[in-house]
Parts: C-alpha cells; sequence; structure tokens
C-alpha cells in the first residue's frame, strides 16, 4: 500500500461536534527513519476525553490542532521498522490512532501479545480503559469489602469494568444508571445488584430506591444531576473518584448542578479527580487481577466495533450519544 488515509480536525465545535468539523485525507504511507517504525493500524479508540482536546483551551493535555490528524490510542502490526528493538510483525500499543499507518519513534510503541488476548482488549479491559477503572476504584476511592458502590454511565467501558471489580473485590451492593432498558438489562446481567434508566425519572429519586442505605463509594463518568444525586445519598466520609463529566462535555452554558456541594462539610466527603496516568504504579496488580478474571471467566467485557477509517467520527458521535456498550473502538 502506498496510500495512507487519517482523520483531521478540520474546525473545532462549537457545542455538539458535527461531521464538519472533522475531514478525510489521503496521504502517502510513511517511510521510517533511524529508530522509528510504521505500524498498520488494526483498531483505534474514541474517548470522550477527545471531545475537550477539540477545543482551544489549556488543560492536561493538549488541544488537537487543526487541519492535522487527531492522535489516541491504537494498536497494529508494525509493517516497516529501523529499530533493532521492534520487529516487523510485532502487534504494538501506541497513541496515533485516526490514521491507517502511523510512523513514530519505537519507544513509544509497546509491544503486546495478541495470543493472550484478541487485539482489541488491550484498548480495552486489558489498556488505559481497565487500569482507570481498577485504580479509580481500589485507588482514589480506596472501596472496602462490604460497601455500596455507585456507578454512572455504567454500560459504557469504564462502568461496566468498575461495577464488575467492585463485586470482585467484595462490594455489598453495586448500583449503576444507564441510558437505555437494554443498557440496564444488561447490568443486571454482568452482576449489578441494582441499575436503573436515568431517563425514567430524577436521578436522586431513582438512586434512592437502589440504594436505600445509603452510598459509601461513587464513581463517576457524567458529573451533573448524578454528581448532586450521588453528593445526596453518600454517607459519612464516602468517596467519590471523579474520572469524567461526559454530561458537559458538549455544554454551551455552565452546569446546573450540583447544587448541593454544601453536603460535602457536615458529610466530610471527599470528591477526587484522577488521572489515568498517574497510577501506574498498580499497572501489574490490574494486570495481574484482570487477566485472571478474564481467564476464569469471573469478568466480561463489551465492544461496539465500527469498522473503517472514515467512520470513526461517526463512532466518535456516537460515543458522546450513548450509542455504544462498552467500549467504542474503530476497527482501521
Amino acid at each position: 500500500m502506498t496510500s495512507n488515509r487519517e482523520i483531521h480536525l478540520a474546525s473545532r465545535p462549537e457545542g455538539w461536534p458535527t461531521d464538519d468539523n472533522f475531514r478525510l485525507v489521503e496521504t502517502d504511507v510513511p517511510t521510517p527513519g533511524p529508530g522509528q517504525i510504521v505500524v498498520r493500524n488494526q483498531y483505534m479508540s474514541v474517548d470522550p476525553y477527545m471531545r475537550g482536546r477539540m477545543n482551544d483551551v489549556k488543560s492536561y493535555v493538549a488541544p488537537y490542532a487543526l487541519d492535522a490528524p487527531l492522535d489516541g490510542a491504537a494498536i497494529g502490526e508494525v509493517v516497516a521498522s529501523e529499530s533493532a528493538d521492534v520487529a516487523v510483525g510485532a502487534t504494538v500499543l501506541h497513541g496515533l490512532g485516526w490514521r491507517e499507518y502511523a510512523l513514530l519513534d519505537a519507544t513509544a510503541a509497546r509491544p503486546v501479545d495478541p495470543t493472550v488476548a484478541p487485539a482489541s482488549a488491550y484498548l480495552g479491559v486489558l489498556g488505559m480503559t481497565g487500569l482507570t477503572a481498577y485504580a479509580g476504584l481500589l485507588e482514589v476511592a480506596a472501596m472496602k469489602p462490604g460497601e455500596t458502590v455507585f456507578v454512572s454511565a455504567a454500560a459504557g467501558a469504564v462502568g461496566s469494568l468498575v461495577g464488575q471489580i467492585a463485586k470482585l473485590k467484595g462490594a455489598g451492593r453495586v448500583v449503576g444508571s444507564a441510558g437505555s432498558p437494554a443498557k440496564v438489562e444488561r447490568l443486571r446481567a454482568l452482576g449489578f445488584d441494582a441499575a436503573f434508566d436515568y431517563h425514567d425519572g430524577p436521578v436522586r429519586d431513582s438512586l434512592r430506591a437502589a440504594a436505600p442505605d445509603g452510598v459509601d463509594v461513587y464513581f463517576d463518568n457524567v458529573g451533573g444531576d448524578h454528581l448532586e444525586a450521588a453528593i445526596s445519598a453518600m454517607n459519612l466520609h464516602g468517596r467519590a473518584a471523579i474520572c469524567g463529566m461526559i454530561a458537559q462535555y458538549n455544554a454551551t452554558e455552565p452546569p446546573a448542578a450540583p447544587r448541593n456541594l454544601a453536603l460535602v462539610i457536615g458529610k466530610r466527603l471527599t470528591l477526587r479527580g484522577f488521572l489515568v496516568n498517574d497510577h501506574n504504579d498498580v499497572r501489574s496488580a490490574f494486570v495481574s487481577d484482570v487477566a485472571g478474571w478474564l481467564r476464569d471467566g469471573t469478568l466480561s467485557y463489551d465492544e461496539t466495533i465500527v469498522d473503517g477509517i472514515e467512520n470513526a467520527p461517526a463512532a466518535f458521535l456516537g460515543l458522546l450519544r450513548g450509542e455504544n456498550l462498552g467500549k467504542m473502538l474503530v476497527r482501521v
């Protein structure tokens, strides 16, 4: 192949992104220089945090540049190498998704074994997604056996793993919220003790019914009314791991909630934001635990796969609309 297709950011979204914010561009397949490799991407990840990078604002990661390819986690096969450390044919995990062929320094790629698990799993349950769930629940929120855990966006890539890990680590009760009856049923099949569709009424009321004795740990992927409901439901010394706030990523006005932050004082709550890269020290424990659970069948994971690099923007927009079950991936 001599042609390489990649997705560029054509313009910065105002509110919800549209197809017009993206452009499919054809370029030449790159040639590696000394110490570099070329990877033919097989799968790429689309993730909620990417919406923030489309804005030209200072954040924990640099914004995407206009008229340049986006990037993100991807996995693929090395098809050309000028590195003694990474051979042609190796399967590697790296950060240059949104394109068919990626040119990168060999030191920026992490070889993985596709015979241990499907390649796509390294972008989800065995990758950043899984580590986010594991570290957020056990390190940031410090869940203890017997506690009640509430997870928002619980049918998503991270949330569905949080709920299962909580049960495997001895949680007394696990409650999840999701955006459709089918997703609620999936959560129950995954072992959640209770689940509700947040469209059915105020989250505060649904959570109170699902966790009548209160919540000890809240894993937040949504923010807004979910965070407000969790604060109201949390018991003394409750802890919240703030992973994401997808409810306001496309908002053009300040969020209406939470309006009850004063409760944090009397309840002595801990609300702690985190980034997964701060918790690489638990990666070995994470891999050991998750690999064992996958082997014995006690942990399940879902994937929603969209085919074709040209459909990567549609996959990303679908993710923001909640059309995915589990991890949203593009099969390049």
